[in-house]
């Protein structure tokens, strides 16, 4: 790790500046990590800031500084460069010793309590492609997030109150002709997920035979919220199932949970008839008396607020003032029915601890990682519950296209006078995910003439075109194991498979997090699953590649990890030497940069962008990999050299594999 260096340096070097020239407030700046190790470690362009201030040209100020500075711990020597910065040099020995002791940790984040809600997939079908980006960038959220300290919740919402229940309630019970007990026994010997899957097109299709019917949805959606039997049990027992296939899917994937917050609960605790009181009060909501939404509670629209068409949701009704004013958006239907932007206030105003009230708890289950995963509950809570909500902080991971709706939660968060818990809301945007051509033919999907036409194939789960996450998983993780039996012929079939899924797994959720959040993705199979480039494959194979090291030590010498650490102390140093010739840093360089990823986590927090992350990962792994070509460690004679080499691999290893750990990528055995 980095960071406790730069922060002794900067304090250092900022208090040197303040004594030399009288300087209240000496001037910002930041540290800056020079091209290569000849140039230094750690390079500060200080000197650049003050030269004009003090009329001064920057290499004479640079050396100034240079002489003022004293010895700093972890500091071999600090240098001016020419050109006028400050160039500081580790010393490398300590740094790497410091690390291998484990003596140095990331540095701890400001405790703010905050909440990561992510996925929300609707509870009537199975998981499809287009919702693994929110999972993969909500769950690495999570972990960075907790990297640095920071208290983290993880909710994922469950709108079992939505349009998409009521038409599996209606397919059920109009195209299926089953009670509640017909669709029990359905879900017991079917994959119930993948059932409803084409039972949702199926009842899609069957709407827009006969547009009429819809008047059934409107029906079943009136009782599925109000409580009403037998729809409100078949709907219940429907999401129950269906949120348990979502939770297996997620597993695979090490996508976990601390809470399930029902929608139906926010509802039956009057969640929302308690933030309406407030909004009412406050004048944020009001009774339009006239024009197309008269009748209707309606919240003024901010300047600025944009309404993305054919975004989800937002068919709910948006107009103009009838003077050509600002537009307003309903959020209480004339029929008294809530939309859904209006329960999401209620949501996060509870988030935020503002609502004066709270959910009953209830155990869920027990997750594959053994922790526990809770759900809200409008029955009897449990005791036992730990205290949810309250956050400080916010991040809700939706697609781009809910950016309007999610500026209605700040506004309204705004309006009745909460602006820190407005600019705390946080809006964590990314754009779709669709597939190559190429991948959506191996997973069986029928390509029509409009999807010829354009680059990438588009899904639809309404129209029951797409491809469910477990079919891509199973496909990949197939293709992996039997690239593994092949390099390993001696390794049982169950180990294979083993390694298969946990290649397939790091093949999607580093596919889902090497691009930028604002960039679509075209998922291609062989170019995520690919061992050589920038893939989640190559990336295990170089940690597997690194214990393969250690294995052929302890076969061949008797020694482990722990007996090369321990003798590292005690050997000479000049591999850690420095030099002029690029060749003379190449332990030193891979070691430097496989301490900056509590820098890079740092960076990835402030800027909310994964891809630095992923980028960093790859550059390490083929920062080692041009290593142990170029330097044996196995067959290297001199013993200094080879304690000294097998250890900064052993750091290189173990950080290589954090970062992996951050984007939930597990390690296979063999690859």
């Amino acid at each position: 790790m980095i960071l406790d260096v730069q922060h002794r340096v900067h304090d250092a070097i900022a208090q040197a500046v303040a004594r030399r020239y009288g300087l209240a407030e000496p001037p910002a700046f930041g540290i800056e990590i020079p091209p290569n190790r000849a140039l230094g470690d750690l390079a500060i362009p200080v000197a650049f800031q003050l030269a004009r201030m003090l009329r001064k040209p920057p290499r004479a100020i640079a050396q100034e500084i240079a002489g003022l500075v004293g010895p700093l711990p972890g500091v071999r020597r600090i240098a001016a460069a020419p050109n006028g910065y400050l160039n500081l040099y580790l010393d490398r020995r300590a740094y790497l010793l410091a690390r291998l002791k484990g003596e140095v940790a990331p540095p701890r984040a400001p405790a703010v309590r905050t909440i990561v809600e992510h996925t929300a997939i609707n509870p009537n079908k199975a998981a499809h492609v287009g919702h693994l980006r929110n999972a993969v960038l909500g769950d690495t959220l999570a972990r960075v997030l907790a990297f640095r300290g920071t208290p983290v919740e993880v909710q994922n919402y469950i709108d079992d109150l939505g349009v998409q229940v009521a038409d599996i309630i209606v397919g059920f019970r109009e195209l299926e002709r089953l009670d509640l007990g017909g669709v029990q026994r359905t879900a017991d010997t079917t994959r119930f997920d993948h059932h409803c899957w084409d039972l949702y097109a199926r009842v899609t299709e069957w709407y827009d035979g006969q547009p009429d019917r819809l008047a059934l949805r409107g029906a079943t959606l009136h009782d599925l919220e109000h409580g009403i039997d037998p729809v409100a049990s078949l709907g219940a027992f429907i999401v129950d199932r269906i949120v348990r296939a979502h939770l297996q899917t997620m597993a695979r994937l090490n996508v976990f949970y601390d809470l399930l917050t029902y929608e139906g609960d926010i509802v039956r605790l009057q969640f929302w008839a308690r933030a309406f009181e407030i909004l009412r009060a406050q004048g944020a909501v009001f009774r339009q008396t006239a024009g197309k939404l008269a009748g209707c509670w309606v919240m003024r629209i901010e300047e600025g607020g944009e309404d993305r068409e054919g975004a989800p949701g937002t068919a709910e009704p948006v107009a103009a003032g009838d003077d050509g004013g600002p537009r307003e958006k309903v959020i209480v239907r004339s029929n008294g029915v809530v939309t859904y932007v209006g329960k999401d206030i209620a949501n996060q105003f509870w988030k935020f601890g503002l609502l004066g009230r709270d959910f009953r708890y209830r155990p869920f289950l027990t997750q594959a990682n053994g922790a526990p995963l809770w759900s809200t509950t409008s029955g009897p809570g449990d005791r036992s519950a730990p205290g949810f909500g309250r956050a400080e902080r916010i991040y809700n991971v939706i697609d781009s296209r809910q950016m309007y709706l999610q500026a209605l939660l700040g506004q309204a968060l705004r309006t009745l006078g909460h602006p820190e818990q407005a600019a705390n809301s946080i809006h964590f945007s990314y754009e779709m995910v669709a597939l190559s051509h190429a991948t959506a033919r191996a997973l069986g999907y029928e390509s029509g003439p409009d999807d010829a036409k354009k680059p990438f194939v588009e899904v639809s789960g309404r129209k029951g075109l797409g491809v469910k996450i477990d079919d891509l998983l199973d496909l990949l993780a197939g293709k992996a194991a039997s690239e593994v039996a092949k390099r390993n012929p001696a390794v049982t079939p169950e180990e294979c498979a083993r390694a298969g899924a946990q290649i397939a797994v790091g093949a999607i959720r580093y596919f889902m997090l090497k691009f930028s959040r604002g960039k679509l993705i075209v998922f291609d199979i062989e170019e995520a699953l690919s061992f050589e480039g920038e893939t989640g494959p190559y990336l295990q194979y170089a940690v597997v590649r690194a214990n393969n090291i250690f294995h052929k030590l302890r076969e061949r010498d008797g020694i482990g990890e722990a007996e090369v650490l321990a003798r590292v102390e005690a050997a000479p140093d000049e591999e850690l030497a420095e030099g002029d010739a690029a060749s003379d840093h190449s332990l030193w360089a891979i070691v430097y940069e496989a301490s900056q990823l509590d820098d890079i986590v740092d960076q990835v927090v402030r800027s909310l962008e994964f891809s630095a992350l992923a980028k960093y990962a790859f550059g390490l792994a083929q920062a080692f990999n041009a290593f142990y070509h170029q330097y044996p460690i196995l067959n290297e004679e001199n013993a200094a050299r080879r304690t000294w080499r097998a250890a900064g691999v052993a750091y290189v290893r173990a950080q290589l594999a954090a970062a992996l750990e951050l984007m939930g990528i597990a390690v296979p055995s063999r690859m």
